[in-house]
């Protein structure tokens, strides 16, 4: 996935004595790991072998070119890659570095991979107080620490067909990020029990969230293979992610801004064949531990159809569905993706999705407890201008019906102009243009206007 160039140590590498430069590479073992990990971002920054021979799969070939997308694949949640693709990640320069110890050499013999990334950003906002909904940048006029995450995980071989496979995935994030992340009942007391009159968000400004954490298990012989995930894990559908460099721009939309972000429970994932996919599972609800007693017996249930030709994808989800009345954000979520392929240069892709809460205090009639719903539609134009550069173009419309999800009975429209340009493999920066309105009620700013302009840029750095 990762083939563009860092063209700073290149230029660095150009101007030292070649003698050096050919003598130093991350795996000589005579050097220091801090001289392995610098020449492993060098070595990043060098062409990469065309004639390199492409992992073996026993799926339909990679629809999108990865980089300048942010994913080589069609959406498809509960697995690390949809069963029978492999794993697509080269070497980070953390793990080159690493590789000369012997922890590295135990880390390549088990399989298991440990990397992450830095994200940071600035915006400039027509809002003084607050940009919410928009989101993550809520602060406006703020350089923000969004995400440090460090990532360890093994991911299952699910390729092979001839035997059982397992794998893990632990993520720890920190940063401004956790805000929205936060499980209840997982470290969620610095968030929930920390109110901040100066803040637009309540809980300590940067907090700590393992996001992930779960099971795998490759059951090669039931249909062409099935993944059983344990733990906590992320929610199924969504075009976008929690994840910096998971996203084609930087902000999010107010639709996914608003939904579930992750759940705890276990989830079936099952090819059936080459172009249908299966998706069933159970959790305690979401951003809810099962061991909260805020947590309701939940079921979830996805099915991916990709066109024979590679060139459609449809993903329709029952992402959570029970019984229960309203708790800790306990909503039923019925979501529809759409994606569509004109070229290996340009693709859509489409959301929609309807979400409402049973009996929620203060949402019936006279301030009695009362359903309240919410929907939306969300489309992405994603164009690749060249290995490096991609263009990425959102336009969403939204009802919140009562304003119980952004907290003001409105429609909302969203149009985002954004760029990702790879200045290396380890290194992205995104610049973005934003426009928003809400007709019903002045949504921005803290209520006090219809309209919000922003432009925000990030950087993401990959360790």
């Amino acid at each position: 996935m990762r083939t563009t160039r860092y063209a700073f140590l290149a230029a660095v590498l150009a101007i030292a004595p070649a003698s050096k430069a050919l003598a130093a590479t991350s795996d000589d073992c005579s050097q220091g790991f801090g001289t392995r990990l610098i020449e492993a971002y060098a070595e990043d920054a060098q062409p990469a072998d065309p004639n390199a021979p492409a992992p073996e799969r026993r799926a339909m070939p990679s629809p999108l070119p990865s980089p300048p997308f942010p994913s080589a694949e069609w959406q498809l949640g509960g697995v690390a890659y949809p069963i029978g693709v492999p794993n697509l990640n080269s070497q980070y320069p953390l793990e080159k570095a690493l590789a000369c110890t012997a922890f590295g050499h135990w880390m390549k013999d088990n399989r298991v991979e440990i990397y992450g990334w830095i994200n940071g950003s600035v915006n400039a906002s027509s809002s003084a107080h607050t940009n919410y909904p928009l989101s993550y940048a809520t602060r406006p006029g703020r350089a923000e620490f969004n995400q440090a995450l460090l990532r360890i995980e093994r991911v299952p071989d699910t390729v092979q067909t001839d035997h059982f496979d397992w794998g893990f995935h632990f993520d720890n994030l920190y940063g401004y990020d956790y805000h929205y992340t936060t499980m209840k009942g997982v470290f969620s007391n610095q968030l929930l029990n920390n109110p901040r009159a100066d803040q637009p968000l309540n809980g300590k400004t940067y907090g700590y969230d393992p996001m992930l954490f779960y099971a795998d298990f490759y059951l090669p012989h039931v249909a062409e293979g099935m993944v059983v995930r344990v733990g906590r894990y992320l929610s199924l559908p969504d075009i976008e992610a929690q994840f910096s460099p998971n996203n084609y721009l930087v902000t999010h939309s107010v639709l996914y801004t608003v939904d579930p972000y992750t759940q705890m429970g276990v989830m079936t994932t099952t090819k059936l064949n080459q172009q249908w996919t299966l998706q069933v599972g159970i959790n305690g609800g979401n951003d809810t531990a099962v061991w909260n007693r805020s947590a309701r017996p939940t079921l979830q249930a996805c099915v991916r159809w990709v066109s024979k030709d590679n060139d459609d994808m449809l993903y329709p989800c029952v992402n959570s569905f029970n019984t229960s009345d309203y708790n800790y954000n306990n909503v039923q979520m019925y979501v529809t993706t759409w994606g569509h392929r004109f070229s290996d240069d340009v693709h859509i892709l489409t959301e929609a999705y309807y979400m409402y809460g049973r009996k929620i205090p203060g949402y019936g009639p006279e301030g009695v407890p009362g359903k309240a719903g919410e929907y939306g539609i969300v489309n992405y134009l994603n164009v690749a201008v060249n290995p490096k550069n991609m263009l990425s173009f959102r336009n969403e419309w939204y009802n919140d019906q009562k304003g119980q999800r952004t907290g003001y009975a409105t429609r909302y429209t969203t149009h985002t102009l954004g760029m990702t340009h790879w200045v290396t493999q380890d290194l992205e920066i995104r610049p973005e243009l934003r426009y928003e309105k809400s007709y019903d009620v002045a949504a921005y700013d803290g209520g006090r206007k219809d309209n919000q302009l922003s432009a925000i840029v990030d950087a993401i750095w990959h360790y």
